[in-house]
């Protein structure tokens, strides 16, 4: 078995995302579709016996013991060999703030090449469960597979998605996952939907307008990508998406973006390719 690997941390999109009321313990129950996409981070993994995870890389403070890569390396060293060591090298694509899941999908990607590496012998389930400590978003990414999500984003159904491309842009700002889910006036009480009824089209963000209101810039970008197609905030932002039928399409209206604008065109995927290269270095 190898004792390094390279693997991806993909971004992923909130097809929609639904709120649909709020627990005794303060968390939002909702419902999503994690859609996954062939874009995002990747991460360089070097396992030593040195008992010190060290990680460096593209994005400042990454070697602090608050980033979810140094933290998911500790968690998954709780109970094991104190020798267990890693270096790992982040090179950072995804931006922070935008709803995309770049910390989520670090620290799973993280928790898959770790287990490997070390020989820890975990189920996806207990790396999963594992995650989710770290932060709701995260199973999604260690099951690699896009999903439709409820409860607090735990609960996940594997789902099959038509191929479809994105144009994602990133606004001008950091939209604070926390002060939208703490808004007095965010939206909590959609009815809950069935899977067909998101296919059929009747879904929405309930975080969009509240968002839309808090952040000029975000509006701005909504604004504009509504000339283009159906724009719509993934998860609380600040990231803007529009589908396409293919890539030509979604290049043709990234072309009509104001120049200064950071954007990328990503093709939604089912499949994380993360098992599959785990798979080929067993």
């Amino acid at each position: 078995m190898s004792t390094a690997l390279s693997l991806p941390a993909p971004a992923k999109l909130n097809l929609f995302l639904h709120i649909t009321g709020r627990r005794a313990d303060g968390y939002h129950e909702l419902q999503t579709v994690f859609q996954l996409l062939d874009w995002g981070d990747t991460l360089h993994f070097e396992a030593n016996d040195s008992g010190v995870i060290r990680v460096q890389g593209d994005l400042p403070g990454t070697a602090t013991e608050d980033n979810l890569i140094t933290r998911a390396a500790a968690r998954l060293k709780t109970g094991a060999d104190d020798a267990l060591g890693a270096d790992i090298t982040l090179h950072k694509r995804i931006p922070l703030g935008g709803g995309l899941g770049g910390g989520s999908s670090d620290a799973a990607t993280s928790l898959l090449a770790l287990n490997q590496l070390w020989h820890l012998n975990h189920t996806l389930d207990t790396l999963a469960a594992i995650g989710a400590e770290l932060g709701a978003d995260v199973p999604v990414f260690v099951h690699g597979r896009s999903a439709w999500a409820e409860g607090i984003g735990e609960k996940l159904t594997p789902i099959e998605l038509p191929e479809r491309w994105y144009l994602v842009v990133t606004p001008a700002c950091q939209v604070s996952t926390a002060e939208v889910f703490s808004h007095p006036q965010l939206t909590r009480n959609s009815s809950p939907i069935k899977m067909a009824a998101f296919f059929q089209g009747a879904s929405r963000n309930d975080c969009q307008d509240l968002v839309r209101t808090l952040y000029p810039d975000v509006a701005k970008v909504l604004n504009f990508l509504s000339k283009l197609g159906e724009a719509r905030l993934t998860g609380t932002g600040a990231c803007v998406f529009v589908s396409c039928e293919n890539r030509g399409a979604a290049e043709a209206a990234q072309r009509q973006l104001p120049q200064d604008w950071q954007s990328f065109v990503a093709r939604g995927i089912n499949p994380s390719p993360v098992h599959d290269i785990l798979a080929s270095h067993r």
